[in-house]
């Protein structure tokens, strides 16, 4: 019996759709996204971690669908703020906030902190749901750098032209999508959620 062939990404950001192509590309699926959709409810999420993010957008969409869905929910944990954004990120600087809004208010939460007390982790976790809104895989992306003082860089979107690779001494926003598919915490989930991926594309 042939299997579905169609993976839906749970998201209609077109940064995040077009990181997310890149990264499955060899996975065996044919991609959509949310914007391929219309008259879908949204999935508010509500949850108090990652985690639960994800799996409320994975189950919410597939169930609506009738599609394997692939959500995640991304967060930006900065030390010297005990985890803060978490899993507010995208809504930091309140609900409607843009993603200016949210720079400018983690710019002001860490004011004048030296580099070295700036370190930070981007997470990723992703969660896979089959059409009938079951979780039937997830995983997990960490990248760790720090937040610069001054957005640097054209490239990527949200906080990636703040967050520094310090080996690299380059954000993700001037790395470019090169680095972003090896070395961003969405990449990491993927390449960890990978062989599943390419199981169920087989059967």
């Amino acid at each position: 019996m042939k299997g579905p062939n169609t993976l839906v990404l749970g998201t209609r950001n077109p940064g995040k759709v077009a990181e997310f192509r890149a990264l499955l590309a060899d996975c065996g699926w044919q991609i959509a996204d949310l914007s391929d959709f219309h008259n879908l409810h949204e999935v508010e999420e509500e949850g108090s971690t990652l985690a639960e993010n994800a799996r409320a957008k994975a189950a919410g969409f597939s169930s609506q669908i009738g599609q394997w869905v692939l959500a995640d929910d991304t967060g930006l944990m900065v030390d010297a703020l005990d985890g803060a954004p978490g899993a507010r990120t995208a809504r930091f600087a309140g609900p409607g906030a843009t993603a200016k809004d949210n720079r400018e208010r983690l710019l002001a939460e860490l004011g004048t902190l030296p580099a070295e007390k700036r370190t930070a982790s981007f997470v990723c976790h992703l969660a896979l749901a089959d059409p009938a809104g079951r979780i039937l895989a997830e995983a997990d992306g960490k990248c760790r750098g720090r937040i610069r003082f001054e957005p640097v860089g054209d490239r990527g979107f949200g906080y990636d032209c703040l967050f520094e690779i310090a080996e690299y001494h380059r954000t993700l926003a001037e790395l470019g999508e090169t680095a972003t598919v090896c070395l961003s915490h969405r990449a990491r989930a993927v390449r960890s959620l990978q062989p599943t991926l390419l199981r169920l594309a087989e059967k």
